[in-house]
């Protein structure tokens, strides 16, 4: 006897369909996208009110647009007529303060003059009031400094003695600065840094272990050949080039000392 067999049915495997869990992953992927565009487009969007108020008032500051309102908590400036009253009374201030420094520099001048004269020096040296203080110069001309020497003569030595007894008493800083002529150094000087530097020193030297100077007030500079004050090889100009400047160094403000020479002119 025959069995008939029954057709069979088709299985589906359902753990071979398509996979669509990655779907969760694209879509949180997506919102964390947008949520930092949103961010982004957020913090670039300005106030169009306030920049526009901001923008006035730089302006406005530097001057490319006027303004007669006061408010600082708003970016505007203050009136121009205060800015005007606060800016003469600080001119005022600096002025009076450069007629003082000036007064006192020229007492202090007329002092070193009067020492000087009594001791029959009366032209031996010069005086010059500028914005870096009093400067006084000690002019070689075969009197402080024979050529190619750092020796000081015995006249350049009254000299320093009766300048240096006025000196001793003020605070100021005191620059020594040695200068030499445009002829090349001989030995036993290598250049005129050399000689210049010595012509210096040997000054610096006998303010402070002769006349009594504080040596922390006191420094020593040599300009070599650098910086001359009179053009030309003359023996008169090699002889005025040929120097040591004595610089009493003003305290005054930037600002105060940059009036000084024009007190020269001032009646």
């Amino acid at each position: 006897m025959s069995v008939r067999r029954g057709r069979r049915r088709p299985v589906v495997d359902e753990g071979h369909g398509p996979d669509e869990r990655w779907m969760a992953s694209y879509l949180d992927m997506v919102t964390v996208l947008m949520c930092m565009f949103i961010v982004l487009f957020a913090m670039s969007t300005v106030d169009a009110e306030k920049f526009v108020a901001l923008s006035n008032s730089l302006a406005t500051g530097f001057g490319q647009q006027p303004s007669q309102t006061v408010d600082a908590t708003q970016g505007v400036v203050v009136p121009v007529e205060l800015i005007d009253k606060d800016a003469q009374d600080f001119a005022a201030a600096e002025l009076k303060a450069a007629r003082a420094e000036f007064d006192d520099l020229s007492a202090l001048r007329d002092r070193l003059h009067e020492a000087l004269t009594a001791q029959g020096l009366k032209d031996a040296a010069t005086f010059t009031i500028d914005e870096r203080g009093l400067t006084i110069g000690l002019v070689s001309a075969e009197t402080f400094f024979a050529t190619n020497s750092t020796t000081l003569s015995r006249k350049a030595v009254r000299v320093l003695d009766a300048l240096g007894g006025v000196m001793s008493g003020i605070p100021n800083q005191i620059s020594v600065e040695g200068h030499a002529d445009r002829r090349m150094a001989a030995a036993p000087f290598p250049t005129n840094w050399e000689l210049a530097a010595g012509r210096s020193t040997q000054v610096l030297r006998h303010l402070v272990e002769g006349c009594g100077l504080d040596p922390a007030h006191v420094q020593s500079v040599g300009y070599g050949d650098a910086r001359p004050t009179v053009a030309g090889s003359s023996p008169a100009a090699l002889a005025q080039n040929r120097r040591v400047d004595i610089v009493i160094l003003s305290a005054a403000t930037e600002g105060v000392r940059r009036l000084l020479p024009a007190m020269q002119q001032a009646p």
